[in-house]
């Protein structure tokens, strides 16, 4: 997928991915170093499947005591 920096504004880049109409804030921070108004960028989304897992169980097993918790009162 490819996305350009269309402003920059204080510490934010402006990402445009102009295929899909869509423009995020992004954090310059995250962003290659030397980016500027105008550069594009090649962006891919990989599933972390194993930290998935993880979160999922995690939250499941709040959920649960918080619904434990409401029972007893």
């Amino acid at each position: 997928m490819k996305a350009v920096i269309d402003r920059i504004e204080g510490q934010t880049a402006l990402v445009l991915f102009e295929e899909q109409g869509v423009e995020l804030p992004v954090p310059l921070s995250v962003l290659p170093s030397g980016v500027r108004e105008g550069s594009w960028l090649d962006v891919h989304f990989t599933l972390n499947a194993p930290l998935t897992s993880e979160m999922y169980q995690k939250n499941k097993s709040l959920l649960e005591k918080l619904i434990k918790k409401g029972r007893q009162k």
